[in-house]
Parts: structure tokens; C-alpha cells; sequence
């Protein structure tokens, strides 16, 4: 993986960090503005019921309710009843909303660990690959010290070629080197 890669890599990352947590962010905006709208219906709820209730009955007479009680108590009951499962039904669905909000939180929070753990195994493998390339290229410059130690040498010594051969001049008074001193030192340049 060269530098390029792991630059890209890493902004891809970043990008996705950055487009997450967006996400995150509006959707918690929207279960908030969600969660004031229904406080704010389940409070204006046994207002409205009231007031209906109190507008409707207050303008029958005295006189006229007396005698219809009887004819109107069915209707008032089923009134009831219907509001009854209207309230129900609401109570239902504030549940459900809870619910899927409380799913939506539980969700959220996996993809923070999710997301976290992915960065720290990139931070790792990065750590990793550098460590790697560190020690190789260290063992190719150790290498390479021996090689350039040898070539300084040879390029130090009065040394030339001789009909495709190597020729030097040597110090005829230095010590011989080797099993057989074979070996003779060869002069500076």
C-alpha cells in the first residue's frame, strides 16, 4: 500500500466519520422536534375533549335535556366509547413512537462502536504498516551500508582496467593479507 492509498484511505474515512455523524445528528433533531409535538398533543388532548364536552352541552337547555336524556344517553355513550378508543389508539401510538425511538437511540449507538472500532483497526493497520516499512527499509539501508562502505574503498584505490581486467597499484612495502599473504594493500589515489 503505497503513501497515496493510505492518504485516500484515510480521507475516505474521515469523510464517512464526518457524513455519520451528520446523520446522527438530524435524526436526533428530528426525534426531539417529534418527541415536543407529541408532549405538547398528549397535553392539549384532555383540554380539547373538555372543551368539546363543555361546548357541546352548554348550549342544550335545561328544559330540552330533561326530556331528551333518555334519546341522548346512547349517543353520549357512544361518543364515549369512541373517544375512549380514540384515546386508546393515541396511547397506542405514543408507545409505538417510544419504542422506535428507543430502537433508533440503540441503533445509533451500535454505529458509533461500529464506526469507532473500524477507525481504530485503520489506526492500527496504519501503525502496523509503518512499523513494517520502517524495520524493511532499515535492513535495506544496512545493507546498502556495507555495499557503500566497499565502494568508497574502491573508488579511494588507485585502481584501472587492463584489457577487460582489474589492475592495481599497490604498495609493494605493505604487509601481505590472507592464508598465503596473497594479498597486497592498494595505493590511495
Amino acid at each position: 500500500m503505497d503513501q497515496h492509498e493510505v492518504v485516500a484511505l484515510i480521507s475516505t474515512t474521515a469523510e464517512l466519520m464526518e457524513q455519520f455523524q451528520r446523520n446522527c445528528a438530524q435524526i436526533e433533531q428530528q426525534q426531539r422536534a417529534l418527541s415536543q409535538q407529541l408532549q405538547g398533543l398528549s397535553q392539549q388532548l384532555p383540554a380539547t375533549v373538555r372543551q368539546s364536552a363543555d361546548a357541546t352541552l352548554s348550549h342544550l337547555p335545561g328544559a330540552l335535556m330533561g326530556k331528551l336524556q333518555s334519546g341522548l344517553e346512547q349517543p353520549v355513550d357512544e361518543y364515549q366509547k369512541r373517544l375512549g378508543q380514540a384515546g386508546a389508539l393515541l396511547g397506542e401510538g405514543s408507545k409505538a413512537l417510544a419504542q422506535q425511538l428507543q430502537h433508533m437511540e440503540r441503533l445509533h449507538k451500535s454505529l458509533i462502536w461500529k464506526t469507532s472500532a473500524a477507525l481504530v483497526g485503520c489506526m492500527t493497520l496504519l501503525l502496523l504498516g509503518g512499523i513494517w516499512l520502517s524495520m524493511h527499509y532499515s535492513g535495506v539501508i544496512r545493507d546498502n551500508q556495507v555495499a557503500a562502505d566497499k565502494l568508497r574503498a574502491i573508488n579511494s584505490a588507485d585502481v584501472i582496467l587492463c584489457g577487460g581486467r582489474l589492475c592495481a597499484n599497490i604498495e609493494r612495502k605493505a604487509q601481505g593479507y590472507g592464508d598465503k599473504g596473497q594479498y597486497a594493500v592498494v595505493q590511495q589515489r
